[in-house]
């Protein structure tokens, strides 16, 4: 019996019989449910996304990734290898994918997670960091906190030694993604955005996050200029990395006054945010935790 006869099982399926409407209505809404319930659900909960804690020891890192993680103050020492930790979103914090949904949506009620990966900052340890950077998994920023009362103190005779430390820290890590924006790759790398985390505010002493801004700046510019006339080295062994043989200055042209500003270049963002892990009055984060929701 061929296809075509009127009473094969195919022309049964293709007739405008009850049967062929139920098998027809099942598929279509079966399908779209499949696709949903099973392939969407299991890519998108594979990897969590991610952000990379950095910065000089003694910054509050280990203390703000307790903080993070179980909502309160513990005791953390002097950090001698990467730790991650599965960190929740608090609800009243607005993700980037959920801005645009209506404030009675329900999904705004649930904890968006991700993970918080702490590095070390003792200057022989930080080559984790930039393994992390070269090679990221679901990277979506940086944090790179600096102690905000430290580095508005200056040593006399020496110069500002906090300031000085985590300048240098910080250039390197902006030439690093720099050199990462710079690569021929195919795809090419996406916006890594950076936040600069102003820790310490706390405290009578810390400078503001404008002035923290203006004074890494001003402190990088000398860090530049030292790099490019051959008067410091590398704090990363940055001829040791596969990254490419792009120029060894950051920013535009490796002179005059450096700002955060000529990094939008290479696609990525810097933002100065102030805050403080402990406190009299408790911590104060918000700001941070903004910024995270903001590129998740």
């Amino acid at each position: 019996m061929a296809w075509t006869d009127s009473q094969s099982w195919l022309s049964s399926l293709m007739s405008p019989t009850p049967i062929a409407i139920a098998v027809a209505a099942l598929l279509v809404l079966s399908i779209p449910l499949f696709l949903h319930l099973v392939i969407y659900r299991s890519a998108s909960s594979s990897t969590l996304p991610s952000f990379l804690l950095v910065g000089p020891s003694g910054s509050g890192k280990t203390s703000l990734l307790t903080l993070f993680e179980r909502g309160g103050h513990a005791e953390t020492r002097t950090s001698q290898a990467p730790l991650t930790v599965e960190v929740s979103l608090p609800v009243t914090t607005t993700t980037a994918s959920s801005q645009y949904r209506s404030a009675n949506d329900p999904s705004n009620q649930i904890h968006k997670k991700f993970l918080l990966a702490d590095t070390p900052g003792h200057g022989k340890l930080r080559h984790h960091a930039f393994d992390s950077v070269i090679k990221p998994q679901n990277l979506k920023g940086i944090i790179f906190m600096v102690d905000a009362a430290d580095i508005s103190t200056s040593s006399s005779g020496t110069g500002n030694e906090a300031l000085w430390q985590a300048a240098e820290y910080l250039h390197d890590l902006l030439l690093l993604l720099q050199k990462r924006a710079n690569t021929k790759s195919p795809r090419g790398p996406t916006e890594l955005p950076v936040l600069v985390a102003a820790n310490k505010l706390d405290l009578f002493t810390a400078l503001p996050a404008p002035l923290v801004k203006a004074a890494l700046e001003s402190e990088i510019t000398n860090v530049r200029s030292l790099r490019t006339k051959g008067l410091l080295d590398s704090g990363i062994g940055m001829n040791d990395l596969d990254i490419g043989d792009e120029k060894e200055w950051l920013g535009d042209g490796g002179e005059g006054k450096f700002d955060f500003t000529q990094m939008d270049e290479v696609n990525v963002s810097v933002t100065v945010a102030g805050g403080n892990v402990l406190g009299a009055d408790g911590p104060d984060v918000k700001q941070w935790w903004d910024w995270i929701g903001s590129n998740i």
